[in-house]
């Protein structure tokens, strides 16, 4: 366990101001500074809309609107591929190898990292939504601050349901950050399954596709689909398999990295 920590410690060292770093810090600031500026755009609503008993549920769609659709898992592809790819663009992997620590823990350390970073960015967003809700109050007068006290459980349960399902998409683009050393094969493997995702997400078998899970979520969130089997057991299922294929591979591979 102390070996475990330490080369987490050591990946998010190695990895806090790359460019998934900031990737992830944009990413989980980006959409509630939209919604703020559309909401200080509508200046003249402010005080309406901080008075409706479900103003944080105003917030919640419209963040999500923009981010369970698109960005979220466009920057899970690109972020997972970044991190997995470090090593590879910096030909160090010869050098982590010789480093006292298993082949196990590496792998554990580096799939840690990555979602943390995932957490990061959810508590990121989710601060920028509070934020949206509650800012307005203090700095223009007359607007009051949300009537409706914030929905911990709500956002808590949403949340739990967009993260499981990018897990799949972390899963997978990790196994192929592992297996190609160009990071264009990963992000183009990843790119073009968001795509088929967006192409064909109301075809009635295309919860099947492990890259399609984010969207479903947020379309499910306006009409209900009843399917045959629960998306997020499959997301989960997606992802065990994906990180058990992962590693098997990445023991048993000759030349790691």
């Amino acid at each position: 366990m102390t070996a475990y920590l330490y080369s987490v410690q050591s990946e998010w060292i190695k990895r806090r101001h790359s460019a998934a770093a900031w990737l992830t810090v944009i990413g989980g600031t980006l959409v509630p500074v939209i919604v703020m500026c559309i909401r200080f755009y509508h200046f003249d609503l402010l005080a309406k809309q901080n008075a409706s008993a479900d103003i944080w549920v105003q917030l919640y769609n419209r963040s999500w609107q923009y981010m369970g659709f698109f960005l979220l898992p466009i920057g899970v592809v690109l972020v997972t591929s970044l991190i997995t790819q470090l090593e590879t663009r910096s030909n160090a992997w010869k050098l982590l190898h010789v480093t006292p620590q298993r082949f196990t823990t590496i792998f554990l350390a580096k799939l840690t990292v990555i979602l943390v970073m995932l957490l990061f960015f959810f508590l990121l967003f989710n601060t920028g939504i509070y934020l949206t809700g509650v800012l307005p109050a203090l700095f223009v007068k007359g607007v009051p601050f949300p009537a409706a006290p914030f929905p911990w459980l709500k956002y808590l349960y949403g949340n739990g349901q967009f993260l499981l399902a990018c897990l799949p998409i972390v899963a997978m683009q990790f196994l192929l950050g592992l297996l190609y050393r160009n990071f264009m094969v990963p992000l183009g493997i990843g790119l073009a399954g968001y795509i088929v995702s967006v192409i064909v997400f109301q075809w009635k078998y295309s919860y099947i596709i492990p890259y399609i899970y984010c969207i479903l979520v947020f379309n499910d969130g306006f009409h209900q689909v009843i399917r045959p089997v629960s998306i997020y057991a499959l997301a989960a299922g997606y992802f065990i398999t994906f990180c058990v294929v992962a590693y098997v591979l990445y023991i048993n591979k000759r030349e790691k990295g």
